[in-house]
């Protein structure tokens, strides 16, 4: 997925406490240069600064970055001369999404097959509770009424 002109993800989200491969393909890959660094930091003020060597391929240059929990991800490039590619000076940043935690299982809380039944059982019950009241609602006024035979009796003729 292409975010930028030049940089790619592996990934259509940057989550946090993920791996996340980048792709660059900017003027030091135009240029043909041999060595390239990602700079890059976490928040808007590059927490955890680190700065790696990105592998040369046919893609362009490519790296892989453990995203941290924080909020974006923030990185230029640097090549062996000490020229940089900094986003004409705003650099590049990028959103880091939180880590979806609806389906995670937390290790402390034991999941029994026990308390399933019981989602199970209760979730029945509900659903009875609330085909009896619909019932009552729609059929009870009928009966009492007398309009529910009369239909019954215009059906049969």
């Amino acid at each position: 997925m292409e975010l930028v002109k030049n940089i790619f993800f592996n990934t259509d989200k940057l989550i946090e406490n993920t791996t996340v491969k980048i792709s660059y393909t900017g003027k030091f890959f135009q240029n043909n240069d041999e060595d390239v660094f990602i700079h890059y930091g976490f928040g808007i003020n590059w927490d955890n600064l680190n700065e790696i060597k990105m592998d040369k391929t046919e893609l362009g240059f490519q790296a892989e970055i453990t995203l941290g929990e924080s909020d974006s991800l923030s990185f230029c490039f640097r090549n062996g001369n000490n020229e940089w590619d900094n986003n004409n000076g705003q650099n590049y940043t990028f959103e880091i999404e939180k880590k979806p935690t609806e389906l995670v299982v937390l290790e402390d809380e034991p999941v029994s097959l026990g308390s399933a039944r019981k989602l199970r059982k209760s979730y029945l019950w509900s659903k009875k509770i609330r085909l009896a009241v619909y019932k009552i609602i729609t059929y009870f006024p009928k009966i009492l009424s007398g309009n529910y035979k009369r239909k019954l009796n215009a059906n049969n003729d």
